[in-house]
């Protein structure tokens, strides 16, 4: 009787310590498996830093400046987007590159110089990038172009890019390798239809979708190079408005936000002529996706280029055609495309200013 008491006892110290040696393996497992886990999560490219978006802004600054060969100021929007990323407590601007586009790039990049020496808490370097679009037979760096480069060697980032890509274009042109390191690229561009016209005021102006129409081959080789696209297009910015009682209260904000609301004068005035109470603010809208993605509504689509008559041109008797970026459910390179804002949009978009 003793002995298979004994044998009992045996078997349960023997069955107790299988159990114990499944389980510490099982822990094991499970503890190989998280520090998998964690480290994928360390080798995904999202350009975050103790929860601080990196961020390389690229813009075709022309605040306060008159437009070349034609009457008229140039858009301020972009001036908005940098100030905007600037006050934003989750974004570090590692660089600012400018591009032709709504000015020259020798304004841009004077603008550039200015807003960092004036209104930047740390100083940020600028670089001058193309004064033109791509010319495929002759591609030509830049100090931009490497500049980004450099910075992309040494970490991930998320690109705005709010004129041309021409900057970005060239990057990937010459370093085709650090593809992987852009997180996205933000764009102000596209459209879903050649119909979609973008209006200004109600008096029958139609605009270009100028950073698109200034350089299509930068556009091309994104698209081509599967690069993570993000795209604000007219029908989102169409949604938002600057009014003159935004600007008034603008003004007394910051010294950064009274110069721009001070120099926005003579570009809302004419918008007005044009029949609007105010102006959209384009480029605002792909630098608040970086700072608060979730006030911006988007969809999966895929994006293509396609030849079509001109909707620019007056009684176009199918003579003048153009290349169009359209967004459509198939048929192209998969893009994020943003189309709406979320309710009350206004009052946080002019917080964002105030910070």
């Amino acid at each position: 009787m003793k002995q298979k008491i004994k044998l009992i006892g045996i078997l349960l110290v023997f069955m107790v310590f299988a159990a114990c040696k499944e389980e510490a393996k099982n822990v094991t497992v499970e503890v190989k498996q998280e520090a998998k886990t964690e480290a994928d999560d360390k080798e995904k490219p999202n350009g975050i830093v103790n929860g601080v978006k990196q961020v390389w802004i690229d813009a075709d600054l022309a605040v306060g400046k008159k437009n070349i060969g034609k009457p008229g100021y140039s858009d301020v929007d972009d001036g908005y987007a940098v100030l905007q990323l600037l006050q934003a407590k989750n974004v570090k601007i590692n660089g600012l590159s400018t591009v032709f586009g709504n000015n020259s790039v020798e304004n841009a990049f004077a603008i550039g110089n200015y807003i960092s020496k004036e209104f930047a808490a740390q100083k940020i370097k600028v670089y001058k990038g193309a004064g033109t679009a791509i010319n495929l037979d002759s591609v030509v760096t830049n100090d931009a172009v490497e500049a980004m480069a450099a910075a992309l060697k040494k970490q991930p980032l998320t690109i705005l890019a709010i004129g041309p890509a021409t900057n970005v274009g060239l990057l990937l042109l010459k370093y085709p390798e650090l593809q992987s390191q852009i997180v996205e690229v933000v764009l102000v561009a596209g459209r879903r239809t050649p119909l979609d016209y973008f209006k200004i005021g109600n008096k029958g102006v139609l605009a270009k979708d100028l950073n698109f129409d200034l350089d299509n081959t930068a556009f091309r080789i994104l698209l081509e190079n599967n690069v993570p696209l993000v795209f604000c297009p007219y029908e989102i910015s169409s949604k938002v408005w600057i009014k003159q009682n935004d600007l008034e209260a603008l003004k007394s904000t910051t010294p950064a936000m009274k110069w721009l609301a001070t120099a926005s004068q003579p570009w809302i005035e004419q918008w007005k002529n044009q029949g609007a109470e105010g102006f959209n603010p384009f480029d605002v809208l792909a630098s608040h996706y970086i700072i608060a993605p979730e006030d911006i509504i988007t969809e999966p689509l895929q994006a293509r280029l396609e030849i079509n008559l001109d909707d620019t041109v007056k009684e176009n008797k199918n003579r003048v055609y153009k290349s169009y970026l359209l967004c459509t459910k198939e048929g192209g390179a998969a893009v994020t495309y943003c189309y709406d804002v979320v309710p009350n949009y206004h009052q946080k978009l002019m917080e964002t200013f105030k910070k």
